[in-house]
């Protein structure tokens, strides 16, 4: 057996524990210290080496709970785990919401810069479609400023909510001199676009950076090396989708110039 899925199985084993500790059938949201995570791992699984704040983490975006926790969730809800403070979990039923690409959007064909230094020595795919958002300019191209990468993989805490890390931020300006603050969030291919990691980047805009706009913006890989721009908001609670735009990234020399005329319209 891999060393992988016994710690799969464990955190399953752990989260199950403390979310039936607390739920009571009724509640709409609870919350739960990281010092229950490891009362549970040395009761469930004393045998692992386990980092706790990597339980939750786990579950807030890579991975689905386990199915007796979804088999709670009311239809048409589902249930996140945020944070609520230094050391400190919730669970919070919320509407289930599924920002997922149009397919029936046009793509547009864009100059393919990525170096392909970078294209062989990206470790996964996260890494990789930050790479090749920021060099070739999406972020610029999508929200129609001029953009800077400020920071990638940025740890850093929010009141309220605790430790968060940022995937990328970009600092943007517009033509009248207005400045932007640009979280960035990027998904592979079958990772899902969350409420948790949309709430904790624009809250930290508004912390970090009172009076500057926020542009939160989502990047996701799709097939046939396109590219799915989403800047998304929050709205009673809900991701809403302000924008989308697919790219593809080509070869200079096949780009159609038929089609880049009907870009202009």
């Amino acid at each position: 057996m891999s060393k992988k899925a016994p710690k799969s199985g464990a955190y399953d084993l752990i989260i199950e524990d403390i979310f039936f500790n607390h739920y009571q059938g009724d509640q709409g949201e609870f919350e739960f210290v990281r010092r229950e995570i490891i009362a549970a791992q040395e009761r469930l699984a004393p045998g692992l080496d386990l980092n706790p704040g990597d339980v939750p983490y786990s579950f807030r975006y890579r991975r689905p709970l386990p199915q007796r926790i979804l088999d709670t969730q009311p239809k048409g809800q589902e249930w996140i785990i945020e944070g609520a403070g230094r050391a400190v979990y919730r669970f919070r039923l919320v509407r289930s919401t599924r920002i997922e690409p149009n397919p029936n959007l046009i793509v547009t064909a864009i100059p393919d810069a990525t170096p392909e230094l970078i294209r062989g020595y990206a470790l996964d795919d996260e890494q990789a479609l930050l790479a090749i958002v920021r060099y070739n300019r999406l972020i610029d191209t999508f929200l129609s400023l001029t953009t800077y990468s400020l920071q990638n993989h940025l740890r850093t805490t929010v009141k309220g909510i605790g430790q968060i890390e940022i995937d990328e931020l970009y600092i943007g300006l517009d033509k009248r001199g207005c400045h932007y603050v640009i979280p960035v969030q990027a998904k592979g291919g079958k990772d899902q676009i969350g409420i948790v990691q949309t709430t904790q980047d624009i809250r930290f805009v508004d912390e970090k950076f009172p009076g500057i706009q926020c542009r939160a913006v989502s990047a996701q890989f799709m097939s046939d090396q396109v590219v799915a721009l989403f800047e998304l908001t929050l709205k009673d609670d809900e991701i809403r989708v302000v924008d989308e735009r697919h790219y593809r990234l080509v070869p200079a020399n096949t780009l159609d110039p038929a089609a880049i005329r009907d870009y202009r319209g």
